[in-house]
C-alpha cells in the first residue's frame, strides 16, 4: 500500500509502457491487495507463493510479471517451434482458457504469442499452434501438456517463469504426479522464476511449494470475513422435494438478472436444466459430462448476457469469471465448506452488491456446521421468499 493508506497505483510500479497502456484500456488504476503486495517482489524476480481467494486479481499479477520480464529481457535468439518462455499450469480447462483470455488482454499492445493447451477440444489446432513457432505464454492443463511433450511438440527447456495456479485444486484432482513430471522438464528452480498460488496452504501444499520454489516470498491475503461483505447471504429451510418448485417460483417472482445455480452432481444439473426448460425458463448447464465446445459456448453466452441463468457443478464453475453476477443460488450446499466461499464469491465483485441464497433441506443440514465454523457465526435459516 502507498503512504496515504490507499492501494498501490499501477503507475507506481514502473511497468513497461505497453503493459500500462493495456491496464489503462481495461480501466484499472489501483492494485488489488494481492497485486499490491506481490508485484513489487515478483517484478524483482523473487519466487513467490500467493494465498488468496478466487477473484482477487492473482491472475493479472502473474501475467503482468511475465509480460514485464519478456519486454525488459528480450531473447537474443528466437526459440524453436513449440518452445515456451513461460508456462502457466491450471487444473481445469475453463480456468486455463480464462487465463489465456486475460493474457491476450494484457498483451494487446505487445508482440506476444499466447497458446492454451487444454483437453477435450481443438487437438489438431493446438498441435498446429505448437508447430507454428515459439510461445511467449503457454497456458495448459497437465494431461494435454504431457501429451504434447511426449510427442516432442511442446518444449519446456527454456521456460523462464513457471506459474502453478490453484495448487490445492491440483491436489484434490490427483494431478500432482503429472505436475511433477512437467516441472522436471523445466529448468532447475535456480534457473527460473516460480510463482505458486493456492487458496489454502495445508501441509501437503506447503510441501509442494518448498519443492518447487527457491526462498519464496509468501503473500497471504486473508479477507476480514471468509465471505465477501458485499454479498447478502440467505439460507432457506425447505424439504428436499420442494427445491425445484421453490427455485422456479423464485425465478418467476423476482426475475433475477444474472444468476448462477450450483448443484453437487452433474446428473442433477442435467435434470434441473431440463425441468426449468420445460417450464419455459431459459437456462443452460455447465457440468463435466457436457461436451467442451458446448460448455465454452455456454460460458460465452453467459458473459455476454445472452443466457442469464446457468446451472453448474463446482468443477465446471471454477472457470466462470463473469462480471455482474447478481445471484448465486446453492441448490445443494457444498460438501466442502470452502467451496461455499468460492461459490458465493462469484457475485458481489468489484464493490457491487450480490445475493447468495442457499437451500437447506434435511440432507444439506449436515453441511451447515462446517460452513458456520468457516464464517465464524451461527447460521439462521428462514422460510423461502417466494
Amino acid at each position: 500500500m502507498s503512504e496515504d493508506g490507499d492501494f498501490t497505483a499501477f503507475n507506481e510500479l514502473a511497468l513497461p509502457p505497453p503493459i500500462m497502456e493495456a491496464i489503462n484500456d481495461l480501466g484499472f488504476e489501483r492494485c488489488t491487495p494481492i497485486q499490491g503486495e506481490l508485484l513489487p517482489y515478483s517484478l524483482s524476480d523473487y519466487d513467490v507463493t500467493g494465498q488468496a481467494q478466487t477473484g482477487t486479481g492473482k491472475t493479472a499479477a502473474f501475467l503482468v510479471t511475465i509480460l514485464a520480464r519478456q519486454l525488459e529481457f528480450p531473447r537474443e535468439r528466437p526459440l524453436p517451434p513449440g518452445a515456451a518462455r513461460s508456462l502457466v499450469l491450471a487444473p481445469t480447462r475453463e480456468l486455463a482458457l480464462q487465463i489465456e483470455s486475460d493474457a491476450w488482454d494484457l498483451a494487446r499492445h505487445m508482440d506476444a504469442r499466447v497458446v492454451a493447451l487444454v483437453g477435450g477440444i481443438d487437438y489438431a489446432r493446438q498441435r498446429e499452434q505448437l508447430r507454428d513457432g515459439p510461445i511467449d505464454i503457454l497456458v495448459a492443463t497437465p494431461g494435454r501438456l504431457l501429451d504434447f511433450c511426449g510427442q516432442r511438440l511442446a518444449n519446456l527447456r527454456w521456460v523462464e517463469v513457471l506459474v502453478i495456479d490453484e495448487a490445492d485444486r491440483m491436489l484434490d484432482m490427483g494431478f500432482i504426479p503429472d505436475v511433477r513430471r512437467i516441472v522436471y522438464q523445466t529448468p532447475k528452480k535456480r534457473d527460473r522464476q516460480t510463482m505458486f498460488f493456492s487458496a489454502t496452504f495445508n501441509d501437503d501444499v506447503m510441501n509442494l511449494a518448498q519443492q518447487w520454489t527457491l526462498d519464496p516470498v509468501h503473500v497471504a491475503i486473508q479477507p476480514e470475513s471468509p465471505a465477501v461483505d458485499t454479498v447478502d447471504q440467505r439460507f432457506w429451510a425447505l424439504p428436499r422435494d420442494q427445491k425445484r418448485s421453490t427455485l422456479l417460483a423464485f425465478i418467476r417472482k423476482h426475475k433475477p438478472d444474472h444468476t448462477l445455480v450450483f448443484v453437487n452432481r452433474r446428473d442433477l444439473a442435467r435434470r434441473l436444466v431440463e425441468y426449468l426448460q420445460r417450464q419455459d425458463v431459459k437456462c443452460e448447464g455447465l457440468a463435466g459430462d457436457i461436451p467442451q465446445r458446448k460448455r465454452l459456448a455456454t460460458m460465452q453466452r453467459f458473459k455476454e448476457g445472452a443466457t442469464n441463468l446457468v446451472v453448474a457443478t463446482d468443477v465446471a464453475g471454477r472457470g466462470i469469471h463473469v462480471e455482474g453476477i447478481s445471484h448465486v443460488i446453492n441448490y445443494d450446499l457444498p460438501e466442502d465448506a470452502e467451496d461455499y466461499v468460492h461459490r458465493i464469491g462469484r457475485t458481489g465483485r468489484a464493490g457491487a452488491s450480490g445475493i447468495a441464497i442457499s437451500f437447506v433441506s434435511e440432507d444439506d443440514a449436515w453441511d451447515l456446521p462446517a460452513i458456520e465454523e468457516l464464517l465464524g457465526h451461527a447460521i439462521a435459516t428462514t422460510s423461502p421468499d417466494v
